[in-house]
């Protein structure tokens, strides 16, 4: 039983109801409102190509590879830049409590779904389309969106999430007959 008058109860209890804050160093919008990382680590160059390997891959024939990197690249680092922009706070769960209370602008999945979406057609792509995807629809507890990209003309299925949601700005991927932790059903698109 934790005991409130002993200071480390209290600061459990603090810890467990404010979260933590969420900051990505040295993340930045460039004029032309690009996310700019200013100095790529080792580890998060290795990522990026991971899913630039990952969407060509989504149809060799297709995709073009300048484009499968822009959209790698950007969707690691937006959600970086969004994380701070936002004030996020781990885990997501509380921040979605500071959301829903209005004390965040922004940061609840359905938030992220729609930022990435609108960031990835500024992008104007030519090689790939952009689904919605949900899993748990209607379920207040559950539901969650994210992004779904997909090569040019192939089905929802067959596609990749990008969820930013997950890891508090750290970007989640995968496809989605690998994601076994949501039932992910299209919702909206392509677009």
């Amino acid at each position: 039983m934790l005991d409130f008058k002993k200071p480390i109860g209290f600061l459990l209890i603090l810890f467990m109801v404010s979260g933590c804050a969420v900051k990505y160093d040295n993340v930045t919008l460039t004029n032309e409102g690009n996310p700019s990382l200013q100095q790529l680590t080792p580890k998060m160059k290795q990522r990026i190509d991971e899913l630039t390997t990952a969407l060509i891959a989504l149809d060799p024939t297709i995709i073009d590879r300048s484009e499968a990197q822009s959209v790698a690249h950007d969707a690691f680092v937006y959600p970086m830049y969004l994380a701070n922009d936002w004030g996020l706070t781990w885990p997501p769960i509380i921040h979605n409590t500071l959301r829903n209370s209005k004390q965040r602008k922004a940061g609840l999945c359905v938030d992220w779904a729609r930022a990435m979406r609108a960031k990835m057609r500024t992008k104007n792509l030519k090689t790939f389309d952009l689904y919605w995807g949900v899993a748990y629809k209607g379920n207040p507890w559950r539901e969650h969106s994210t992004l779904i990209i997909t090569a040019k003309g192939k089905p929802f299925k067959t596609g990749i999430l990008l969820d930013p949601w997950r890891n508090s700005g750290d970007l989640y991927w995968n496809t989605l007959d690998k994601d076994l932790q949501y039932p992910w059903k299209y919702f909206e698109g392509p677009g």
